[in-house]
């Protein structure tokens, strides 16, 4: 049966997220918010078969991502063969279905590295407490916000959305989203995303106001593993430590049960990179590339 790939659309998600919480590992990348957030930017769709759900990227390079699903009842090298006729690589595999994947095709060329993709992990607690000297620099530059600015938290709802969106747009003029083309598309996803809040399952935030200005605010998503997934996180550089706030105080109004925190991948960008690796990962969701064609 051949994959029928259609646009990624939202009267599904709740079927989604079912096959989501059936999948070895979840990577952030298979997240619906993700998926849907980032479809018209990656030029996303998605095909429904015997169980998985196979998702296709048309830009920048035609290519498959790993399908979802309950892994470990799939007919693999049927859905191999029928994979080999939509793409010549599947991307963003997690470890777990890579090692196997790759084996079955072929057994002498393992799997490559996408070390750019990886998902960083952190303990929740530990990202609350910021205890010790390794989180010295964070909980000073936290510290400094608190006693500088007079502020309240609270989370991030849709009365807020507003001024979410225009909070979002000066950070892009700070930042000169119109000349960075990475920036220009997560503008694009925050909007999306934002001005959809009402219908998005999962979804969850907060957010800093200092008197009537916000100051920072994070988007994030529950998952099934007991993980929260931060999709996007601001803050207004007016507001000296206001980054390190707004993790701080997102996670420590967070439900309990979330007890590892997955802040993406750094995309190969050196400095996002050495941001990422300053809060102390405890571990990644490792990601490779499987060809299906030499």
């Amino acid at each position: 049966m051949p994959l029928n790939f259609e646009p990624i659309g939202m009267e599904r998600q709740s079927e989604y997220r079912e096959r989501l919480a059936r999948c070895g590992q979840i990577a952030s990348d298979y997240s619906f918010i993700n998926i849907w957030g980032w479809a018209e930017e990656y030029g996303l769709q998605w095909a429904w078969q015997d169980g998985l759900v196979w998702i296709r990227q048309t830009r920048p390079k035609a290519a498959l991502w790993a399908p979802v699903g309950d892994w470990g009842s799939v007919d693999w090298p049927a859905a191999l063969k029928e994979a080999g006729t939509v793409a010549d690589r599947i991307v963003r595999v997690p470890e777990p279905l890579a090692v196997p994947l790759a084996s079955l095709i072929d057994a002498a060329r393992p799997p490559a590295e996408s070390r750019e993709h990886w998902d960083y992990l952190y303990k929740r607690q530990e990202l609350v407490e910021l205890k010790g000297n390794r989180f010295h620099k964070k909980k000073n530059l936290l510290n400094q916000f608190l006693s500088t600015y007079t502020h309240t938290y609270l989370p991030l709802s849709d009365a807020m959305i507003e001024q979410a969106l225009n909070m979002q747009e000066d950070w892009c003029t700070w930042r000169d989203c119109e000349s960075n083309d990475t920036l220009a598309a997560e503008n694009k996803a925050i909007a999306r995303v934002l001005h959809h809040w009402r219908d998005l399952q999962g979804l969850t935030g907060g957010a800093i106001m200092v008197k009537e200005i916000l100051a920072a605010y994070t988007i994030a998503e529950s998952m099934p593993d007991q993980s929260i997934v931060i999709h996007f996180e601001k803050g207004c550089p007016d507001y000296k430590g206001s980054y390190q706030a707004i993790n701080q105080m997102f996670l420590a109004h967070a439900p309990e049960e979330y007890t590892l925190v997955n802040r993406e991948q750094d995309i190969g960008d050196e400095g996002l990179r050495k941001a990422k690796l300053s809060y102390n990962p405890v571990g990644y969701v490792k990601k490779y590339e499987v060809r299906l064609r030499p």
